[in-house]
């Protein structure tokens, strides 16, 4: 049974919900991948991060019923990362939806949902730029599975573009956790994004993550060469 708040009632997710499959909206483009240089101890790979979302084990269970599980559609960059199956409905205040959007596992301790700032335009969401796991003064929204619906009071966020490194490519770049970087990339759309955070962990790889209307801006699928830069 689906039940929903914030003046929503469940005939209208039904019908928003009939009308988002049988749109334009329900194609949507998955992230891509590029290779950039290699001089250091690892790989440089940029990532575009299309819009997903992260889900606690309770709001699966209030998306996909009873005993519900993540299960892997494909791994991810990152080890233990994985694109699952399972989609869900994204409703905004203006009583828009964004269909089919994917969830990445494994589940987390909190949901969190991370749009482009077009995708925020378009549901009347004012995005607030953050890190993962920031969700302090950020909006909600609706998310809408195939056994009920769950509404966020917050964790609706524009994901600040970001590095993830190991403790060997802060040594190899000269910065530290939460320094900032340039990403320059250069190509028929060249383009050099300030700001890049660095993200440590002792168990990821080199990786850039960009979300969509970032790797739209420099046509990243033409890139010719990528470079990372300490910020002066």
């Amino acid at each position: 049974m689906i039940t929903t708040t914030n003046g929503i009632d469940r005939a209208r997710v039904e019908q928003l919900v009939r009308h988002a499959l049988h749109s334009r909206l329900a194609q949507r483009r998955d992230g891509q991948t590029r290779a950039g240089d290699h001089e250091g101890p690892n790989p440089l790979v940029v990532n575009i991060s299309a819009r997903h979302i992260h889900l606690c084990q309770d709001d699966l269970l209030q998306l996909f019923g009873p005993g519900a599980q993540l299960t892997k559609l494909r791994d991810l960059y990152q080890d233990g990362e994985f694109a699952s199956e399972q989609q869900v409905n994204i409703v905004g205040p203006r009583n828009r939806m964004i269909p089919g959007t994917r969830i990445l596992g494994p589940t987390r301790d909190y949901t969190q949902v991370e749009l482009s700032y077009t995708d925020g335009v378009f549901l009347g969401i004012d995005l607030p730029l953050r890190i993962s796991g920031n969700h302090e003064n950020t909006p909600g929204c609706i998310l809408v599975g195939p056994h009920g619906a769950v509404t966020l009071k917050q964790g609706v966020i524009r994901a600040k573009r970001h590095v993830h490194m190991h403790s060997a490519d802060l040594a190899h770049y000269g910065v530290a956790d939460g320094d900032l970087m340039k990403l320059k990339i250069e190509g028929p759309c060249g383009i050099t994004f300030d700001d890049m955070q660095v993200r440590e962990h002792p168990r990821v790889k080199l990786e850039v993550h960009i979300d969509t209307d970032e790797g739209n801006a420099c046509d990243l699928s033409t890139a010719t060469r990528m470079e990372l830069i300490k910020a002066s």
